[in-house]
C-alpha cells in the first residue's frame, strides 16, 4: 500500500518489431465486473486518462527487448484485481 509496483510482461515475436506493434494492459477488479483498458502503447505510451489508474501508470518496458512492462504508483487495496498484458506485432499476434 502506497508503494510502486512493476507489472512484468515479456513477449517473443517471429516478426520484426515495427511501429505497428501494440501493447494493451487491461484490468478487472477483484470483485468482478467489466475489463477496462488502463494502458496502451504504440510507438509511444498512452496511459489511461480516466478511472482509478489515471496519472499513476508509467511505461517501463522496451519493446526492442521483448519487454512490455508497466509500473503503477501509490497502490491501494482496491487496486487488487486481474491485470492482463496483450502484445500484437502484425502479422504476429
Amino acid at each position: 500500500i502506497g508503494e510502486e509496483v512493476s507489472l512484468k510482461c515479456s513477449f517473443k515475436s517471429s516478426s520484426p518489431i515495427t511501429e505497428s506493434l501494440t501493447v494493451d494492459w487491461t484490468y478487472r477488479p477483484l470483485s468482478g465486473g467489466q475489463m477496462e483498458t488502463i494502458f496502451h502503447y504504440q510507438s509511444v505510451p498512452y496511459p489511461t486518462t480516466v478511472g482509478r489508474f489515471k496519472d499513476r501508470i508509467s511505461w517501463v518496458g522496451n519493446v526492442a527487448r521483448g519487454d512490455a512492462s508497466i509500473a503503477i504508483q501509490s497502490l491501494v487495496m482496491s487496486d487488487n484485481g486481474t491485470f492482463i498484458c496483450s502484445v500484437k506485432n502484425p502479422p504476429d499476434v
